[in-house]
């Protein structure tokens, strides 16, 4: 064979070749003259059709872990590394709860920082000033839409006011924030509504990494100790890891969770736990749903079927839809609310992790623009951290220390 013969020769198919060695022993002192192959299959990988490979028994088995819990193992850990809501998040101190104020001190930090940075290039009341206003509003995520709306309100304040000097043009601005704030909240229904007799079904709504499951743990846990009977039902049937932390937290507070196999109906999930709150005299249901995708077709009409379902046995139920919100993911939160609230009957906002970003502005144009109540609000990882919303406390906590020159 000529020297470049080799390279004009058709290349054999692909074969993927599989062996499973295991450490030999020594037979009466002698090493083995030859490594022995235990097991070793040729396969001609198919598409769409899996190949199951027989590994043989080992007689030391102390030597080497099973396969199967090898496995195992790494599924596990791969799921612990993208699930995002953490398990230290899964605290149960009822009793310990942090304060608007302490919650709010990064977004309130931020809201200091770029306001006085806005301040400190104050010259005139021009046309500049208003456009760099209306940059440092979207910059602590008002939103474009909001921060328009403010801008043009502001012009015409400052105008009305004669205001001139950096103190007054501080003030009427701040003021204007708040009063704009306030003023979208008028009618606005912030409190939960409980059936007057029956199950109360709470549904969570919310794309995966939000906090759902987590803040679903807390609110129970939270109902439970004011002496409500609480059952949960884990309709997330697509992803392990939050049917087994919705079970973590049932075990953890002692209340009961229906769950299914997995990637079983979601909707067969929520029926069984209505027939089990119904059977129980329970006082409230919960019910976890998936998120995989918040545009997703197919996921907005296991909803509304989850939705048929309940309806079916409790016809005024479900009481709440509520969406939980990532506060820390700003401008694609309030998209997020956009569209559930297109395709679900949201009923109000769980906003998370609020005191983990330092952009609490996001609920202004959720308020403006949507006009979907914030009900409640995460400001840590304890259960007594998730707390009910006011929106005058949140209002003072953000702005007070601008309108009152502390900038703490």
């Amino acid at each position: 064979m000529g020297l470049f013969d080799f390279f004009k020769k058709k290349p054999a198919a692909p074969k993927v070749v599989v062996e499973v060695l295991y450490p030999q022993t020594w037979e009466n002192g002698e090493a083995p003259v030859e490594p022995t192959v235990l097991a070793a299959e040729v396969l001609q990988p198919t598409p769409g059709e899996a190949v199951e490979i027989q590994v043989p028994s080992h007689t030391a088995a102390e030597d080497v872990a099973p396969v199967a819990e090898v496995v195992e193992t790494v599924e596990t850990e791969t799921e612990t590394e993208t699930e995002t809501e953490t398990e230290t998040e899964t605290e149960t101190a009822v009793t310990s709860e942090t304060n608007l104020d302490e919650g709010l001190t990064k977004t309130r930090k931020t809201w200091s920082e770029r306001w006085n940075a806005f301040m400190a290039n104050f010259r005139s009341v021009d046309e500049d000033f208003f456009e760099e206003l209306e940059e440092t509003l979207i910059g602590a995520d008002v939103g474009a839409q909001t921060a328009l709306q403010l801008t043009d309100e502001l012009r015409n304040e400052v105008k009305l006011q004669n205001a001139k000097s950096k103190a007054d043009i501080s003030r009427v601005i701040i003021d204007k924030l708040v009063e704009h704030y306030r003023s979208q909240g008028v009618n606005e229904d912030a409190s939960m509504h409980f059936a007057p007799e029956g199950p109360t079904v709470i549904l969570f709504v919310g794309v995966n990494g939000v906090g759902k499951t987590t803040t679903i743990g807390k609110m129970s846990a939270r109902y439970k100790a004011e002496g409500k009977k609480v059952v949960l039902a884990a309709a997330d049937t697509f992803r392990a890891g939050a049917t087994q932390q919705l079970q973590a937290w049932g075990e953890r507070n002692g209340i009961p969770v229906v769950a299914g196999a997995a990637n079983a109906d979601p909707a067969s999930v929520v029926y069984d736990g209505v027939k089990t709150a119904i059977e129980t005299n329970a006082d409230i249901l919960f019910v976890d749903t998936a998120g995989r995708l918040q545009n997703n077709v197919n996921l907005m009409q296991e909803l509304a079927k989850m939705k048929r379902i309940i309806t079916r046995e409790l016809p005024n139920e479900p009481q709440e839809v509520l969406l939980a919100l990532d506060a820390t993911t700003g401008q694609n939160a309030l998209q997020q609310a956009r569209l559930f609230k297109d395709s679900t009957d949201v009923t109000g906002i769980v906003l998370t992790k609020l005191d983990g970003t330092a952009k609490g502005g996001i609920i202004l144009p959720i308020r403006n623009e949507l006009h979907l109540p914030v009900k409640w609000v995460g400001l840590g990882e304890q259960v007594g951290d998730l707390q009910p919303f006011d929106a005058d406390d949140f209002a003072k906590s953000l702005f007070g220390s601008l309108l009152i020159g502390d900038d703490k």
